[in-house]
């Protein structure tokens, strides 16, 4: 018999078409008074309607979110949320926007209302990043978990497929690092599987059909369990990697996850047979590798690295770093299988 130690850290979830309604009522039962609405420049016109349904609860809104939480953006939204006397944050957009919040809650302490708009699951985990000189470290820490998350699925309406299928194998790579973590346990193996099935029923439909609301619900449901698998256990090459060359490169978070998965579910197939296993099933696929490939595909996601902006001469660099302080693998991580792993990705070699 397994043993395991099951330590779910848990935010209150509510989901629904309409479920954004409630963002005010949220807001008062946290007992907050003043909240800072976060978001990117894209979204701002989501934002400014958050404001306008908080009403007097909104303190202000701070629309400069980017990617991989550079450093200065988070000092310059912590002084945002100091300055207008802010007592929580609403982060309505993906990983980049909630992450933001998160790093204002790593300081301030300050309670987050998620309102995710993309599949990333970045709003389940108590897991934190920040970009400095060109690193992007991560940690965890509870007090970054959000409070409250509120999915709509109405609001990925908007959501163009270019930026929704990424988002959502982004969702599928915390389910299947999950399966093979070193601190899995059943219940987390259970929320990865069922999230692989949900992402990779929905994902096609959501990009052929973007107004399918009931795909876009399916798609949201697969997100939060993955979120959630994510913010439970340990992570592994894949991750280690996809971090690396965000932060270094600056490379897109959801492209990049979506083009290194299948090479690095290659890289530790040997090494975690079950976990190949129940990802190929719940992908409907005879290789787990193989079947991630095809379904980036099939959704018109980029699985090559030399397509989102990764320079050749950087392979080496993102190796060696990769290789420095590794997370927890089922295969050991060493540089040489890592670089033949990169060249392949860079190529957007299909798994032999």
């Amino acid at each position: 018999m397994q043993s395991f130690t099951f330590d779910q850290p848990a935010s209150r979830v509510i989901f629904g078409v309409d479920a954004f309604d409630r963002l005010a009522d949220e807001v008062r039962r946290l007992g907050a008074k003043r909240a800072l609405v976060l978001s990117t420049p894209e979204q701002l016109k989501d934002a400014e309607e958050a404001a306008r349904r908080l009403g007097d609860l909104a303190a202000g809104i701070y629309p400069r979110a980017v990617m991989h939480v550079p450093i200065e953006t988070a000092r310059e939204a912590r002084e945002t949320a100091r300055r207008l006397d802010a007592d929580c944050c609403v982060a309505i957009g993906g990983g980049s926007t909630i992450g933001l919040g998160k790093a204002i809650a790593l300081e301030s302490g300050l309670a987050i209302i998620a309102v995710p708009t993309t599949y990333a699951g970045s709003e389940m985990t108590p897991i934190y990043g920040l970009t400095e000189d060109g690193i992007k470290k991560t940690g965890r820490d509870r007090k970054v978990l959000p409070k409250t998350v509120i999915y709509d699925p109405a609001l990925t309406l908007t959501l163009p497929a270019r930026i929704a299928g990424p988002s959502g194998m982004n969702a599928i790579a915390h389910c299947v690092e999950g399966l093979y973590a070193m601190d899995g346990n059943p219940i987390i193996s259970l929320f990865a599987a069922e999230g692989i099935r949900a992402l990779a029923r929905s994902l096609p439909i959501v990009v052929a059909s973007p107004g399918d609301l009931d795909a876009r619900a399916e798609a949201l449901y697969g997100a939060w369990l993955a979120g959630t698998v994510l913010g439970a256990v340990s992570i592994g090459i894949h991750h280690k990697l996809c971090h690396t060359l965000g932060g270094t490169f600056n490379l897109p978070h959801a492209e990049v996850h979506t083009v290194i998965l299948p090479h690095a579910v290659e890289f530790n197939s040997k090494a975690a047979p079950e976990a190949m296993r129940i990802t190929a099933e719940a992908l409907g696929a005879e290789s787990a590798a193989r079947g991630l490939f095809d379904l980036a595909v099939r959704i018109g996601a980029p699985v090559a690295l030399k397509d989102i902006g990764m320079p050749l001469d950087g392979l080496e660099r993102a190796a060696e770093l990769s290789t420095q302080n590794p997370y927890a693998n089922p295969r050991p991580v060493e540089y040489a299988g890592v670089l033949e792993l990169l060249r392949n990705a860079y190529e957007g070699r299909r798994p032999a």
